[in-house]
């Protein structure tokens, strides 16, 4: 069983990040509570946390497309890794019946979710909030800093 649960440590101060990652974590501990149980069960569940994924990832990618981010980015990069991971869990699950690597893989993005929040997604919220990237409208106040030269790490101080 994993430990995640919701805390302010892993709010960001921007609102629809912070309900996306909400919904992320009780997902999740939907998937982990669904472990000892039927396979089904643990499937269906994890469906639905893939499926809460693509939209996430994708409203996030969006986000840095629309603010600079260059389309190779690490931070999409490693959306991408995550979420070609998952697919392919429920994808053994499904037509292998070979459960073991979604079970890992439910204490792996407990691990995982927090650093990448704390890490990537903060430098994500403070980059939007610097170009004034208002994420209800798609509009954006300093579009000067957004056009600027592409970013391609995760928009961090430490990560250019």
């Amino acid at each position: 069983m994993t430990t995640l649960t919701w805390t302010n440590d892993l709010a960001l101060n921007q609102p629809q990040m912070d309900a996306t990652h909400q919904e992320f974590v009780e997902l999740l501990a939907d998937a982990d509570n669904a472990l000892p149980g039927p396979e089904d069960r643990l499937l269906a569940r994890w469906d639905r946390l893939v499926e809460h994924t693509v939209q996430h990832f994708d409203q996030e990618n969006r986000w840095m497309a629309a603010t600079g981010f260059a389309p190779e980015n690490c931070h999409s990069f490693q959306h991408q890794a995550v979420l070609q991971v998952m697919v392919e869990c429920g994808r053994r699950a499904r037509d292998d019946n070979d459960f073991e690597p979604l079970r890992l893989a439910v204490g792996e993005l407990a691990t995982w979710f927090p650093q990448h929040a704390q890490m990537m997604d903060a430098s994500l919220a403070q980059h939007l909030a610097a170009v004034g990237f208002d994420p209800a409208t798609g509009q954006c106040r300093e579009m000067a800093l957004a056009d600027g030269t592409p970013i391609t790490g995760c928009g961090g101080s430490s990560c250019s």
